[in-house]
């Protein structure tokens, strides 16, 4: 992508290491010759009641920057330690710098502040805010950032040793112009990632218009219909037989195993929610399982549908199919589906019918016995289910690989857009004339 521009006429060695060559009239200077950080806190005079929109690293987005207010934290009374931002700031978080989190300040209302997890960087009057914007989001400082920071778990960096990092900086024209290059050329990125992600969510609302309509309606246009005398089912095939829950399969909880027989590997297969998968009905991963020792004292199961029971795993409205002798978590439901109906099929009508919609959401969102047994399910004949279950299962694969390609599509846009980024203001391409 970078071949496409010119590189400048001449280069010198920036005398940094991982900076390499900078353009000959620039200069590699650590960032705070150009920058000062954390100059305001806030007043502590400030009233108990002000609204103060205070942004945490879980309010910004990656490098895409601080999400919407609704997304924010308003918090009152902030102590001293929140700082203020102002138009031009670039923040830059210091804790958890795995995470990325970097915004440019534009416009901010008066009362925003920042939490003391960010290095609020203040550019002087020789540096160009935009351009410290995209400068602090290069591929090269995050990595120094990550780089220099310790800790395990939460890995953090100093913020006077984050401004310590070398950075090139170009005259201030110039500045403007590579900056006013990267606003048009990450716009047009970002429009076509946009289209993307409205193309996969096409694809979503498609894929669940596509399974409804074959386990309620069946695949014949021409099989004649009877009312089901149940709201969410409308008319149903005349042939098809509607079923409450409990006459379709046995439903069954966990077995109590203790904590620390659960272990990494072993012999039995033990589902957790995190083994579930969203969009399809293989289970994500095996991660779990039990000792042989320990095995004897149960009853495993095989070939049965699995959902979560409780909590908020209710709203992912992932149900699965556990094809192998295996135990399950306290918070997933068993379905062991009996000789009227077909695993697969069962699977797709009970994630159409939407485990939320059929939970009891009042204080913690839980499923048991008492709301899937009375529900009522459309179901065909034996061979019709068969039928129907693989055509799904062939349509559900469409849907994967075109979902998948816009995945790939909106993951090349955004490394071309981080790789576009690093190279202007590193100055591995000439954009000067490309700005105007």
């Amino acid at each position: 992508a970078a071949m496409s521009f010119p590189r400048y006429p001449a280069y010198k060695d920036s005398g940094v290491e991982w900076l390499g060559e900078v353009p000959g009239h620039w200069k590699a200077v650590p960032l705070k010759t150009v920058s000062s950080h954390n100059d305001d806190v806030l007043d502590e005079s400030t009233a108990p009641d002000a609204e103060i929109a205070y942004v945490d690293i879980s309010s910004v987005d990656g490098i895409n920057g601080i999400k919407t207010k609704e997304d924010m934290l308003f918090a009152a009374a902030p102590s001293r330690a929140r700082r203020r931002v102002k138009h031009g700031d670039v923040i830059v978080s210091t804790v958890r710098t795995y995470l990325k989190a970097i915004a440019r300040i534009r416009d901010p209302e008066e009362n925003l502040v920042v939490s003391t997890g960010f290095a609020v960087i203040r550019p002087r009057g020789d540096l160009a805010p935009d351009f410290l914007g995209y400068l602090v989001s290069a591929g090269f400082f995050v990595e120094q950032v990550i780089a220099r920071s310790t800790g395990v778990s939460y890995p953090a960096i100093n913020a006077s040793e984050l401004v310590g990092i070398p950075v090139p900086v170009p005259p201030l024209p110039e500045q403007t112009q590579i900056a006013a290059f990267l606003d048009r050329e990450t716009a047009k990125i970002d429009a076509l990632v946009a289209e993307q992600r409205r193309l996969i969510e096409l694809l979503k609302e498609k894929r669940q218009a596509v399974i409804s309509h074959a386990v309620t309606r069946g695949l014949n246009p021409d099989a004649p219909m009877k009312p089901s005398g149940i709201e969410w089912l409308g008319d149903v095939p005349e042939h098809w037989e509607v079923l409450k829950g409990a006459l379709i399969g046995t439903l069954f909880g966990s077995e109590q195993v203790p904590e620390d027989a659960v272990l990494d590997e072993g012999d039995l297969p033990f589902i957790k929610v995190g083994s579930l998968s969203r969009d399809s009905f293989e289970i994500e991963s095996w991660d779990y399982f039990v000792d042989r020792l320990v095995a004897t004292n149960y009853r495993p199961r095989s070939d049965y549908v699995v959902f979560p029971k409780r909590g908020a795993a209710i709203f992912t409205n992932k149900v699965n199919i556990v094809d192998r002798p295996s135990l399950i978590d306290p918070n997933l439901m068993g379905w062991q589906i009996g000789d009227r109906g077909v695993t697969a099929f069962i699977a797709y009508a009970l994630k159409c019918r939407k485990l939320d919609e059929l939970a009891d959401v009042s204080t913690v969102p839980q499923i048991n016995n008492k709301h899937i047994a009375p529900e009522r399910f459309a179901v065909p004949p034996i061979e019709e289910q068969r039928y129907i279950a693989a055509y799904l299962n062939a349509e559900s694969a469409k849907f994967d690989t075109l979902t998948t390609e816009a995945q790939r599509a909106i993951d090349l846009l955004q490394e071309r857009r981080t790789a576009l980024i690093s190279a202007a203001v590193t100055g591995q391409i000439d954009v000067r004339g490309a700005a105007l």
